[in-house]
């Protein structure tokens, strides 16, 4: 077996064809865009080199094919409740269903992550934010969300072999959007009603500093300091909403106030893969327009949860019940009906949510009191280097 460090353009170009060739006879594979995997390597792109480095290799076998690649990264920023060891991750592992092949590729980022001062793994994880690239799918083999992982199902024991430990599971939730939620959401959503001091909007595209203010306030009294998350600035939300405003569905992400302050926030997106399985990974300016063209021609049938929060002095009054049927409302297009509005035609066929931690009991509650089912599972493995040392799971928020 042949390993090599990617040092240049070329070996760039083989890092992203080796997922392309591993997954190539895999129907519900969908290539993503090279300038998302790229990104993630280019230090003028990507922030996380503000805090550590990021080295990645290509594996061959002895006739020159494509067998494998790993990348292997140190982040200053990257805790984890309770963590008494640095912790290193590993990510964009790839590799045929060959273990010695695995365990080459899994030695060599443990040697250099010891180098590092690193004394465990994580992965498969990012070198940047957790909501792209975070977990190995070990249930849920369907076409993927966008910028989630998808691997081959013999991944699991790769890893669990050479001893990675579960340190979390990640749930994904779906549910059929013309279906009927649970009796208690419109109960309790109807409980709020009753205070007029409770309101409610859909994001606009033309007031997104607005919507990126009352976003940031949310989510930083709701996730900041949550399994290493930090706050969020509102220069960073507008920016990330100015980026999504091309492919942004106004309906579909909501907001809730309390005396015109804002407590809830529920954002979604159409499933980018719908469109992007068309363009083969590419996104220059020809793919731009081909982009544009699939968007109009082609109905998307699916939207996805980014992001849901309640400001803590909010949570357990209700507060998320009232957002949802707020916002399905609209988007199943709701109809009265013997008094009760109940679902008419929905703009979506299919809503899945991105995923929840299963150290997160909360939101997982409200996940599964929706009437959804787990779609889709991706497992965030630790392997420790001292092998005599106790294994702890991730603790439950």
């Amino acid at each position: 077996m042949q390993l090599t460090e990617v040092t240049n353009a070329q070996l760039a170009k083989d890092f992203i064809t080796v997922n392309v060739f591993i997954n190539r006879n895999d129907p519900n594979y969908i290539r993503p865009l090279d300038k998302d995997i790229n990104d993630v390597f280019d230090e003028s792109k990507n922030k996380t080199f503000r805090f550590g480095k990021i080295i990645r290799w290509i594996l061959k076998n002895d006739a020159g094919e494509f067998i494998g690649r790993i990348a292997a990264f140190t982040n200053k920023k990257y805790k984890n409740k309770n963590d008494d060891v640095p912790v290193g991750g590993i990510g964009f592992f790839d590799c045929i269903n060959d273990q010695q092949a695995a365990n080459l590729l899994f030695d060599t980022a443990k040697q250099w992550l010891t180098q590092q001062g690193m004394q465990a793994m994580d992965g498969p994880i990012n070198f940047g934010e957790r909501d792209r690239w975070w977990g190995l799918l070990v249930k849920g083999f369907t076409p993927p969300l966008y910028c989630i992982n998808y691997n081959q199902s013999y991944y699991q024991s790769l890893f669990e072999t050479y001893g990675f430990k579960n340190f979390y599971n990640q749930v994904c939730f779906s549910l059929k959007v013309g279906e009927k939620v649970q009796q208690k959401f419109y109960d309790r959503h109807r409980e709020c009603a009753k205070d007029p001091n409770y309101s409610s909007a859909h994001i606009r595209k033309d007031q997104l500093e607005k919507f990126a203010n009352d976003f940031t306030i949310v989510y930083n009294k709701a996730w900041a300091g949550h399994g290493g998350m930090k706050e969020m600035d509102k220069k960073v939300v507008l920016k990330l909403f100015q980026t999504m405003k091309p492919v942004m569905d106004e309906k579909v992400s909501w907001f809730v106030y309390y005396k015109n302050e804002p407590i809830g926030m529920w954002l979604n997106l159409p499933d980018l893969n719908q469109w992007f399985k068309y363009l083969d990974g590419k996104f220059d300016w020809l793919h731009k327009l081909k982009f544009l063209w699939v968007k109009l021609t082609k109905k998307n049938n699916k939207f996805t949860g980014i992001a849901f929060g309640i400001v803590p002095e909010f949570q357990a009054k209700g507060v998320d019940a009232y957002m949802i049927m707020e916002g399905a409302r609209i988007v199943q297009g709701q109809v009265v009906k013997d008094g009760e509005y109940v679902p008419g035609k929905p703009l979506y066929d299919d809503y899945e949510m991105q995923w929840i931690g299963e150290f997160n009991p909360k939101m997982i509650n409200i996940a599964e009191n929706l009437g959804t089912y787990r779609s889709r599972i991706l497992t965030t493995y630790r392997y420790l280097f001292d092998r005599e040392k106790e294994f702890k799971p991730h603790p439950i928020l």
